[in-house]
């Protein structure tokens, strides 16, 4: 019997958002938006995204923002599976420099950072930055959602189990995999509020502590967390789950992450993290105009 691809329909999220920065700088999430990666990192995965010197670092940013990127994620400590542990002060040294180069020289970008440390984030939004990136969704640091609460910052709040060096051995789930990220999205969303946190993004976390089929698995049912009525960040961009089932590596995924790209924006994803701006940004126009999505400019 032929097997069927099943019928895509454009998604229609249940609130549209307004991310609203503490600078006073908006985020529109009523249409999908690309979130350019900018690592100065010497060890992230993707050894394209890596910067170090600060003229290296506006360079891409401009690049990036060129090529149609809403957002610039900035992140100075690698999350790949097993990276080295990072001080914060030698992720404050690399991070810093960085964010006081793109103020100035981007003063109208809408800046995130990609931090799992209270005091890290704290630092880069009195440097300029406008959204708290955070792969360990408050559980890597017990004083995140009240740092975010304080100083009133969008935030995004990643699913991940242990820390980036443990991750790929906490893969075992004892209950549905999309019925423990829902409940881990509720308490967190409860417990931002209860902080004074409102602007906040979900991630599902592709790749921290999933195996690539469950990743995949995620992908398919990511209109799910629609049920939370929130913004859905997808972070897919050349990762293991795209390379490792067709053999490739990070640097030829590019053709494989630009496919799971639309079945993210399928999904209701309205941030897609990427490597590639330009080809993000080609995706999602193409799918606005197929699809006469009501949200389209």
């Amino acid at each position: 019997m032929p097997i069927h691809p099943p019928t895509l329909v454009p998604a229609h999220p249940t609130t549209p958002e307004t991310l609203l920065s503490p600078h006073g700088r908006l985020l529109d999430l009523r249409r999908p938006r690309v979130m350019g990666i900018l690592n100065v990192t010497p060890d992230s995965f993707f050894a394209g995204s890596r910067v170090a010197a600060a003229a290296d670092v506006v360079a891409r940013a401009g690049a990036l923002l060129a090529a149609g990127a809403t957002v610039l994620d900035v992140g100075a400590y690698s999350t790949r599976p097993g990276a080295a542990d990072v001080p914060v002060a030698e992720e404050l040294a690399r991070l810093l420099p960085a964010l006081g180069a793109l103020r100035r020289e981007f003063p109208e970008a809408f800046i995130s950072v990609d931090t799992f440390r209270a005091a890290v984030a704290e630092a880069a939004v009195h440097a300029g930055a406008d959204l708290v990136n955070d792969v360990g969704g408050g559980t890597l640091d017990d004083d995140m959602f009240a740092t975010v609460g304080r100083l009133r910052v969008p935030y995004v709040l990643m699913h991940m189990r242990g820390n980036p060096q443990t991750m790929s051995q906490l893969t075992d789930y004892d209950d549905d995999l999309v019925l423990t990220l829902l409940r881990f999205f509720r308490d967190g969303l409860a417990a931002l509020r209860a902080a004074g946190a409102h602007d906040v993004v979900l991630d599902p976390g592709f790749g921290f502590a999933k195996t690539a089929a469950q990743s995949h698995e995620l992908l398919r049912r990511l209109p799910e967390l629609g049920a939370l009525g929130r913004p859905v960040l997808a972070g897919l961009s050349r990762k293991k789950m795209v390379y490792g089932p067709l053999g490739l590596t990070p640097e030829a995924a590019l053709n494989g992450t630009t496919a799971l790209h639309v079945l993210a924006l399928q999904g209701g994803a309205r941030l897609l993290r990427v490597h590639d701006a330009a080809e993000a940004t080609q995706v999602i126009q193409l799918y606005l105009n197929i699809f006469k999505a009501e949200d389209a400019d």
